[in-house]
């Protein structure tokens, strides 16, 4: 499966693409308030698409750890004029976070051809709006939920663990109708993991391939990174963060999420053609 029907915007995964983050949420642990109004966050859509963003991603809903849920009302008011208007400007594939039947039910009729699921598709009624809205769907590895998941997360095996979890979500979308080759994975670095837990995942990615979907990536300036840098503050984790996704990459990921995308992109693409040289 190298091409995706993105509601209708072809998404060609014979090579790896950048997801480009647009978060129009006031507290999300990166750029929370910066692309809170309109006029901003069309600015850095259209931005990140001239970047070579192939996707852009738009939450509503902030997913950092200790965060606050909103409301439906809340976040349709925040993602349906965005997803409107980016659709009817750019012509990139949109993708919208959320765990909610509501939005994705809402944002794919505005222009959204891809649902980003951090909770899987477990919330109730999500599997039901996802196969009628009928466009592709990432499953996400989540232990807990974002107020609590940095808790002291635990595992036997974490590669297993997210292997096993990640493969019962594939079933569950199966039963419910929703056909394999409209799945993609992630195995949510940073989403009830510590810092040795999300290096295991990044060492073993390739173990996601069994599950026989598209593997998306997430670790864009992460607090794996800013650890790995001696505390490094956001603001300070580019290079760390394109380091990352060029691993990722190298270790067969489809899809990687990224705030800074024209650095990605270009990190990407060196990757990808190291990895092509038979």
């Amino acid at each position: 499966m190298s091409i995706l029907n993105c509601g209708g915007r072809p998404l060609d995964l014979s090579s790896p693409r950048v997801m480009g983050i647009l978060n129009v949420t006031p507290d999300s642990f990166s750029d929370g308030g910066v692309f809170f109004a309109r006029d901003a966050a069309m600015r850095q859509a259209e931005a990140m698409w001239r970047a070579g963003a192939a996707i852009i991603d738009v939450g509503g809903e902030s997913t950092r750890p200790g965060a606050e849920p909103v409301t439906v009302q809340e976040e349709l008011d925040r993602v349906i004029p965005i997803v409107e208007a980016l659709h009817a400007e750019l012509p990139v594939v949109l993708s919208v976070d959320t765990s909610k039947p509501e939005v994705m039910r809402e944002a794919v009729a505005a222009g959204a051809g891809l649902i980003n699921d951090v909770y899987a598709l477990r919330r109730e009624g999500a599997l039901e709006a996802a196969r009628e809205c009928g466009v592709p769907v990432c499953l996400m590895h989540m232990q807990g939920e974002p107020r609590t998941m940095q808790r002291e997360p635990r595992y036997d095996d974490v590669v297993d663990e997210v292997v096993g979890f990640l493969g019962q979500r594939i079933s569950a979308c199966l039963e419910a109708g929703i056909a394999r080759d409209r799945l993609l994975v992630d195995p949510g670095f940073g989403f009830g993991k510590e810092l040795p837990h999300n290096l295991q995942l990044l060492k073993n990615l390739p173990q996601l391939k069994k599950l026989d979907c598209p593997i998306l990536v997430g670790i864009s300036r992460k607090s794996m990174v800013g650890a790995l840098l001696d505390g490094r503050p956001v603001d300070g984790r580019l290079h760390g963060s394109v380091a990352a996704a060029t691993l990722a990459v190298w270790q067969g990921a489809a899809i990687v999420r990224a705030h800074d995308v024209g650095p990605t992109v270009d990190a990407v693409r060196i990757a990808a053609a190291v990895r092509q040289v038979e």
